[in-house]
């Protein structure tokens, strides 16, 4: 791998635990789908985006997107690891399929839109999942990025865009399993993004030292 120079974020489930029930919500009213009990906002999100993308359909009820900003909680890890990774010169980017608008009052709310250079979204990359990652490549060698993500489907928009995916392992038994599709790496705690970083650039200076 070379060396990282950027790392693209989804919010749900990389940068915070949101809500699933506004979510569950979405698919309801545009699908007519049943809720189904789920404590995992990751997986009702990428659920639903499977539901728009199956219907060609790019819009959601930006109302409940916003609830779901509201309640998220923002892991304890996502400040000082931002800082690290900045003073490291590596870029943040965001690359979500929640609307513009959600993404920057979650930014906002909670002290986060100085850290990224670049947020890319379902309304400026022009679609949802790999859409916006292969948007924020378009400024970025894909090479010399990673992507964050928890869930299967997030593995495979990564595959899709071209960029290696880190598999962020919240849930112990869902990660055991995810680990099968062969992420470029997976971290426990966004406090190790930073030391990822470094064991890459070792990596890579130990092979051109053997080379």
């Amino acid at each position: 791998m070379q060396p990282i120079e950027a790392i693209l974020f989804e919010p749900v489930g990389c940068l915070a635990e949101f809500p699933p029930e506004p979510f569950q919500e979405i698919a309801a009213q545009l699908f007519g789908r049943r809720r189904q009990p789920s404590k995992s906002g990751s997986r009702s999100y990428w659920h639903l985006l499977n539901l728009m993308e199956a219907a060609s359909e790019t819009c959601m009820v930006e109302t409940l997107e916003m609830e779901a900003v509201a309640g998220a909680s923002l892991y304890e890890d996502v400040l000082p690891a931002a800082s690290e990774l900045r003073s490291l010169g590596v870029k943040l980017l965001i690359a979500s399929s929640l609307s513009s608008s959600a993404v920057r009052h979650f930014l906002e709310a909670r002290g986060l839109a100085g850290f990224f250079g670049e947020v890319w979204t379902r309304d400026n990359s022009g679609g949802i999942k790999a859409a916006a990652l292969k948007s924020a490549l378009a400024t970025t060698r894909s090479e010399r990025a990673i992507y964050l993500t928890d869930t299967a489907e997030g593995l495979k928009a990564a595959k899709s865009a071209g960029i290696n995916a880190v598999l962020m392992m919240n849930d112990p038994d869902e990660a055991r399993r995810l680990a099968l599709r062969n992420p470029a790496g997976g971290i426990v705690s966004l406090h190790e993004l930073p030391d990822f970083v470094r064991v890459v650039v070792a990596q890579l200076a130990s092979s051109q030292q053997v080379g």
